[in-house]
C-alpha cells in the first residue's frame, strides 16, 4: 500500500492485470515448448492467450523481446544443438525433425543463431551463445511448488569436476558421457545421474563456478584418464522440487526453493550444496519432457 494509506487509483488493478497477462504467455510459452515439432501458426497461439490475432504480433514481441517465430525457431535450433552434440544423427534428419526444408536453410539459420555451422558445431561444439541472457525471455512463474521433505540416502558417485563458465557445463557432460560409455561403471539405463552446484552462476564470475556431474556407482572407480573420481553424497533431510522442462530455466525452480518455501519453513540448511537429480536425461527426451528433482539439504531435527 502508498504511504500514509493513500490508495492510488488503478494500482492493485494493474497489479492482477501484470499477473493476468504473464499467466496467459506462460500458456502460449509452456504450449511452444510442448509443440515444438509440430507446426505452428500465429491464429493458433493467439487463441489459446485470449489475444486477438491482429495484434498477438506486437504483444508477443513486446513481452518477449522477440518475434514469435523467432522464438521458436531459436528453441527448435537449440534442441538440434543437442542433437548434434549428443547423437550420431545425421545432420539432414537433424535439420528436417527443426523443421527446416534442407540442410543448406538449417545450416545458415544455425550458424546466425551460434556463429559456427552444425558440423563445426558437432565437432566443436561452443555452447556460449545459446547462454546469453538476452537469447531468450526470462519467464517469471506467479505460482506454488509443491515441496516435500525427504530423508536421502547416502549416494556413491563417480563424477567429473567442472570448473569454469557455466555456459561450458555441457562439454564437461559430453565428456562424463564418453566415461560412462567407456568405462561401463556407470550406465545411464541402470544408473542415476546428479549434478551437485557449488556455486550460484549469477553469484560468482565464471571462472569461479564449480559444478560436478556424476552418476552412481556400486564401488570405487579406479584412476583415469577423463579425470572422473569418487565422491559421496551424504545422506540426511532435503527439501525437494520437482522441476519439469528444460534444464535452462531450472534457476526458477531452485530460487523457489531459497525464497519462498525456506524462509516460511522454519527449516536451517545443512552444509552440503543444492544438488540435482536427472530423472531423464536430453539425450533421450526432449526438451520440454525432462524431469529433475532440486535437492536442498537440511539440517537434522
Amino acid at each position: 500500500m502508498p504511504a500514509c494509506g493513500i490508495v492510488v487509483p488503478g494500482l492493485r488493478e494493474e497489479t492482477v492485470s501484470n499477473a493476468s497477462y504473464a499467466k496467459r504467455f506462460d500458456r502460449v510459452f509452456d504450449y511452444i515448448h510442448s509443440h515444438l515439432s509440430e507446426a505452428l501458426s500465429v491464429e493458433q497461439l493467439s487463441q489459446l492467450a485470449n489475444f486477438s490475432k491482429f495484434h498477438f504480433h506486437r504483444q508477443f514481441s513486446h513481452y518477449a523481446g522477440i518475434s514469435v517465430f523467432r522464438y521458436i525457431q531459436l528453441l527448435r535450433l537449440r534442441q538440434a544443438s543437442y542433437r548434434l552434440a549428443f547423437s550420431q544423427g545425421r545432420i539432414i534428419d537433424i535439420a528436417l525433425e527443426a523443421g527446416f526444408e534442407s540442410p543448406e536453410s538449417f545450416s545458415r539459420a544455425f550458424k546466425g543463431a551460434c556463429g559456427q555451422t552444425p558440423s563445426q558445431f558437432r565437432r566443436q561444439p561452443a555452447w556460449q551463445p545459446w547462454a546469453g541472457p538476452d537469447r531468450f525471455p526470462m519467464r517469471t512463474r506467479i505460482q506454488t511448488m509443491q515441496v516435500r521433505v525427504v530423508d536421502f540416502p547416502e549416494t556413491r558417485v563417480a563424477v567429473l569436476e567442472h570448473r569454469g563458465a557455466p555456459a561450458l557445463v555441457n562439454n564437461s557432460a559430453a565428456r562424463f558421457i564418453e566415461w560412462r560409455q567407456a568405462s561401463g561403471l556407470s550406465p545411464v539405463a541402470s544408473s542415476d545421474t546428479f549434478g551437485i552446484a557449488y556455486d550460484d552462476p549469477n553469484s560468482v564470475a565464471p571462472e569461479q563456478f564449480r559444478f560436478d556431474i556424476g552418476g552412481t556407482v556400486n564401488a570405487a572407480v579406479p584412476e583415469n584418464e577423463y579425470g572422473v573420481v569418487n565422491k559421496v553424497i551424504p545422506a540426511g533431510r532435503c527439501a525437494v522440487v520437482r522441476h519439469l522442462g528444460s534444464h535452462a530455466h531450472m534457476d526458477e525452480s531452485a530460487y523457489y526453493l531459497y525464497r519462498e518455501w525456506l524462509p516460511e519453513s522454519g527449516e536451517e540448511l545443512r552444509d552440503f550444496p543444492l544438488f540435482f537429480h536427472y530423472l531423464n536425461l536430453i539425450t533421450a527426451v526432449p526438451e520440454h519432457e525432462l524431469i529433475t528433482d532440486i535437492y536442498l539439504p537440511l539440517r537434522s531435527l
